[in-house]
């Protein structure tokens, strides 16, 4: 079945779809601990569409100097972060101002990046091209670009019909293979199934995490009743006391009681992203707990959930964070960093 996979693609990449194809509705793996995915009324995913969206993903030629992709700094085999980095490198080896959030499980927000800026995956996209600090590319170069390939015009009109190659067509493309990245094949979800058993030191972990007196991760990592490992929502988690050295949301809204919110990752495949938070200050899992438990800064932003905020966090015992982490390690989703579905198709 695989050398057949191959052949196919092997045709696609050189000659492309064939013109006036019927586009194909992508069929989504089936996810019954997940809430229901939000469908996309102005791009649905197609078969067409995702794999043009995956060619795109990875090909430098979205960056002016061609040197960059998407995939430069959202590595697979990191989850679609860039760890270890801290901060990515962008154009002329300039850090980026924050630290380069995972890619999957996507369709389910509502807003993007740290500062929740973006509305929609399409708009998230739109961003780090044009970006002078990135992939410095303006949007009618990439066009142009693109118009001038054989391989991507025909692409395109498999997807798109007669649609103009323009930033909402790629983005589109973009969008719909981001979707696709959906991560729902941990150890974790194989408990939810019935199908694994936590370890004691697993199941003490996630005993912990979810207890309002102890872990007390529950208010933004969900985990028991929804399966995404997180709210979804911005949070001001006492990183920093004020004044912030970094807005985040509040910097969008221009709203005070949004000052230092950042958006609250999914605990999902947190091995794989290291280093933490939006500014990548914590190397480890091991130092995460440790401000949780003894390092919160109280200010009057700090999210109203952290009861223990104002005595320095949780306080939780080296046993119960060793717990914790190990419970963490089942959120890892090995399958997902490694599927060839979602890998470079200029190697394959």
């Amino acid at each position: 079945m695989k050398w057949i996979l191959s052949m196919v693609m092997t045709v696609v990449l050189l000659f492309g779809f064939p013109a006036g194809s019927t586009t194909h509705a992508y069929v989504f793996p089936v996810l019954p601990f997940f809430p229901a995915m939000p469908i996309s009324e102005t791009n649905p995913v197609t078969v067409e569409g995702m794999t043009l969206g995956r060619y795109l993903f990875y090909d430098k030629i979205l960056s002016s100097d061609r040197q960059m992709a998407c995939a430069t700094c959202h590595q697979q085999a990191q989850a679609f972060s860039d760890a270890p980095m801290a901060f990515s490198l962008g154009r002329n080896d300039v850090p980026t101002a924050r630290n380069t959030m995972p890619l999957f499980n996507l369709a389910w927000y509502s807003a993007y990046f740290w500062d929740g800026r973006a509305a929609h995956i399409e708009e998230q996209v739109l961003h780090p091209v044009r970006n002078p600090l990135e992939m410095n590319l303006p949007w009618t170069q990439a066009a142009n670009r693109l118009r001038q390939s054989r391989f991507y015009r025909l692409q395109f009109k498999a997807a798109f019909g007669e649609a103009e190659i323009d930033s909402t067509t790629i983005t589109k493309a973009i969008g719909q293979f981001l979707r696709t990245l959906i991560s729902h094949r941990s150890k974790f979800d194989r408990v939810l199934a019935g199908e694994a058993l936590l370890s004691k030191a697993e199941f003490d972990g996630f005993v912990l995490m979810n207890d309002q007196t102890k872990g007390d991760c529950l208010h933004c990592h969900t985990s028991d009743a929804d399966a995404l490992g997180t709210t979804r929502t911005f949070s001001n988690n006492g990183l920093d006391a004020m004044p912030y050295p970094d807005l985040g949301l509040g910097a969008v809204t221009n709203a005070a009681r949004d000052g230092g919110k950042f958006k609250i990752p999914s605990l999902r495949n947190v091995v794989f992203t290291a280093p933490y938070m939006h500014d990548g200050r914590f190397a480890t899992l091991e130092e995460v707990l440790d401000f949780y438990s003894e390092g919160v800064k109280m200010s009057s932003h700090v999210d109203s959930k952290m009861g223990t905020a104002n005595k320095g966090g949780v306080h939780l015992s080296p046993i119960e964070k060793q717990n914790i982490i190990a419970f963490l390690h089942t959120l890892s989703d090995s399958a997902f960093v490694r599927d060839p579905a979602f890998a470079n198709p200029f190697v394959q």
